[in-house]
């Protein structure tokens, strides 16, 4: 494959971008480097609960829509969730029942208002195109077809609604309507947001120009987080490269128990924490 000229006009590699990698290094850089780079990559924090979930309900609908058209029904995708349950990290058995209650209730909610037969170009499919001097790529929850036309689709289920500026601003979003459009070699301009617990839809309709900045945004994270790696590999220093950026994420970071500016700038949090439990 042929990257885009150096300055020196010799050919440069390709940035492999996916949105876990662009949040991750916007996130901290020191995280970045210990996840992608480190080897052996150090021992990460225990499963959290509010990743149990999702994980949960996203293998529940996958599993759903590999069925038969006639096969699929809300009291089907209730009982998939149930078939596919995990309660890795929670904070009891009592706790975990009652979550896969409610994650049985927002997927059987969610089936029953999608129209009937309706099958989804793709699910869970990975995605990889060069765009511009990055390749996008990543795993689309679910690719529909509508009026001719693509439409990315992203299932969420933290405890918070979402706005059309979620949708709208997503970096995430605009790389996989990027790497689809590239892929399928077919217009994809909208995208969505599908929040499960609320059972809302936060949607945007990309222009060539919103689509644009996007990728600009993604080239010039990518170039940072590649810049600094080429220069780690060369001897740079690790903590001027990939520096620390701490908050309130520390309290949730799986590298936390290597990173002492981390576990002095936030409390150290049970692993269901993140859940809503009210």
């Amino acid at each position: 494959m042929q990257g885009q000229l150096g300055l020196e006009g010799i050919p440069s590699k390709l940035v492999r971008v996916t949105p876990a990698r662009l949040s991750t290094w916007q996130l901290c850089p020191r995280k970045y480097r210990m996840n992608y780079l480190d080897r052996p990559t150090p021992s990460r924090s225990g499963a959290r609960a509010n990743a149990t979930l999702g994980a949960v309900v996203h293998n529940a609908l996958r599993a759903y829509f590999d069925l038969r058209a006639d096969q699929r029904s809300p009291e089907r995708a209730s009982a998939l969730v149930r078939e596919h349950w995990k309660s890795d990290g929670f904070a009891d058995p009592e706790q975990a029942a009652d979550f896969r209650g409610r994650a049985q209730e927002w997927v059987r909610g969610y089936v029953a208002e999608l129209p009937a037969g309706e099958t989804p170009l793709a699910v869970e499919r990975w995605v990889s195109a060069p765009v511009g001097s990055i390749i996008a790529e990543g795993r689309v929850d679910r690719i529909d077809e509508r009026h001719g036309e693509l439409v990315v689709v992203d299932y969420k289920t933290g405890r918070f609604g979402l706005q059309i500026s979620d949708a709208r601003d997503s970096l995430a979003l605009g790389l996989y309507a990027l790497a689809v459009r590239k892929q399928f070699h077919r217009t994809c301009r909208r995208v969505e947001l599908h929040h499960l617990p609320s059972g809302t839809v936060a949607s945007w309709e990309h222009t060539a120009e919103s689509l644009a900045e996007l990728r600009d945004r993604a080239e010039q994270l990518a170039a940072e987080f590649q810049r600094a790696a080429d220069e780690l590999a060369l001897g740079g220093d690790p903590e001027s490269l990939f520096p620390v950026r701490t908050g309130r994420h520390c309290s949730w970071c799986d590298f936390r128990s290597h990173c002492p500016e981390g576990r002095q700038a936030a409390p150290d949090l049970p692993s269901w924490s993140a859940l809503e439990t009210g």
